[in-house]
């Protein structure tokens, strides 16, 4: 148990650090919180530079993968199940961490890139199908948000079909993490219903 504790905690601990607001705030003075869409997540932070953006999305992808390289590590010497089940806790709670992290009174981003870090390291294929699904319905719709949520919303089944893992308890951590990312983007889903989601440009203004 006290393992465990270990891991979740490190898991939120590093999925909390805020990379897309600091960016912003050194390089820039400003709070990304302030603009846009108000999040601190990679997409509103290349509204404001896109060479930031890219930034935020490496590193937030990276403390995920961090965190449940962690829990490899130290989840070394249980069985494969109770591994796979130490892996998928840390990915869960570095998204929850990067979702609501306690640095800045538990309102942050939506998740997305933290995921990506984290399954890439739990599993590796599963991510490079939702990759190739996202980027295809980012290109036909050029809504980022449709395609977070619709790779979101069918991740945990891509995961059971390539049989990364069939454990229950695996599958339940990894589908509540894609429904809070479904959930963070509530408000997209209502503006995509009336069609006022805004499409997603790469143009710095």
């Amino acid at each position: 148990m006290s393992r465990l504790v270990f891991i979740a905690a490190i898991g939120y601990l590093l999925g909390s650090i805020p990379f897309g607001y600091l960016l912003v705030r050194i390089f820039h003075g400003e709070d990304v919180r302030q603009s846009g869409s108000g999040n601190i997540g990679a997409t509103n932070v290349s509204r404001k530079s896109p060479t930031l953006g890219g930034l935020t999305l490496l590193l937030d992808a990276a403390k995920g993968f961090c965190a449940v390289q962690i829990a490899a590590y130290a989840g070394l010497g249980p069985s494969d199940a109770r591994l796979q089940r130490m892996m998928a806790c840390s990915a869960l709670l570095a998204i929850i961490g990067h979702m609501f992290p306690v640095w800045l009174g538990f309102h942050g981003g939506k998740g997305v890139a933290t995921a990506l870090g984290a399954f890439l390291r739990f599993a590796p294929l599963a991510v490079l199908v939702a990759v190739i699904l996202f980027l295809v319905i980012v290109a036909i719709s050029r809504r980022i948000s449709l395609g977070s949520i619709v790779t979101a919303a069918l991740f945990p089944s891509t995961v059971w079909a390539l049989k990364t893992s069939k454990d229950p308890i695996v599958l339940a951590l990894v589908g509540v993490a894609c429904l809070l990312i479904i959930a963070r983007h509530h408000e997209n889903i209502r503006r995509l219903l009336v069609g006022e989601e805004p499409g997603f440009s790469l143009k710095h203004k």
